[in-house]
This record gives C-alpha cells, structure tokens and sequence, in this order.
C-alpha cells in the first residue's frame, strides 16, 4: 500500500529509551520518559510510549470522526469525546504487544447512528489502520 505523505514529523529519543528523554526535531516539544512501576521501572512522573500513543490515538479518531460524518452526511455532536486507554504486555507468541480500547461519546446521536459512525471512522483513521492488521481495539460507544 502506497501513502502519499502530506505531512511528516520527526522525533528523537535520548538516554535508556524508555527512560531517556524524547523530543520533537521541531523543539515545540520534549518529555521525560519514565518507565512504569508495572514493567519494573520507577514510575513517577514522566512519559511513556503508551500515553503518548493514547493522547495521539484519541485525537486523530476524534478527528476522522468529523471525516466519517461528513462522508454519512451528519455532524459529530458538541461536546463529543474519545478517550483511549492503551496497554502494553507480554504477547502469548513470544515479545511484546499493545491493547487498545476507544471510549467514544457522542451525545444525542441514536446508538445505531453512532455505531455506524464509530465503524466507519475505524476504517478512516490513520492510527486504526496502522494497526488493524495486529491490535484489536475494543470500543465502547455512548450516547
């Protein structure tokens, strides 16, 4: 599958990976990264892969849910939310994987409608399809 890239970003992380630092090339943005006390870090304040993955993944799906409403003729409702909550852990196969699930709230929409919107962003946003074919995101959809 080709992409053509309208907009490219560049980041570098420093240090122990997970707990170095992280920055954009751009300088609008660095962190700290700490690793969590459940992988066997110190935890405390501080960044990981995971939430800058959730914060990512939740605002680019509340984005191409105002694409998925155009395309079915609709408006996302004021005041509609999507938080992500992701994980990380040992994978059955050997290595690593990550969980996802999207909390999607759509106040006032029919729960049919709103479903359907939540189906058909899944196919439009960028981060659902970069992991489709290895995470399945589990959604909860509120109306």
């Amino acid at each position: 599958m080709s992409v053509d890239a309208k907009y490219k970003t560049s980041a570098t992380a420093t240090g122990g990976g997970r707990d170095g630092k992280t920055s954009l090339a751009d300088g609008t943005l660095e962190l700290q990264l700490v690793v969590p006390k459940e992988l066997g870090g110190p935890g405390g304040d501080g960044a990981n892969p995971e939430k800058l993955f959730a914060l990512g993944y939740s605002a680019c799906f509340l984005g191409a849910l105002r694409v998925g409403a155009s395309q079915l003729k609709t408006k996302v409702p004021e005041g509609s939310t999507v938080s992500a909550t992701i994980g990380i852990g040992p994978r059955s196969e050997g290595g690593f994987g990550i969980t996802a699930a999207l909390d999607v709230y759509l106040p006032g929409m029919s729960d049919a409608d709103a479903k359907h919107l939540v189906e058909v962003t899944h196919d439009i946003c960028p981060y659902s399809n970069a992991i489709k074919a290895s995470v399945d995101v589990d959604f909860t959809v509120r109306t």
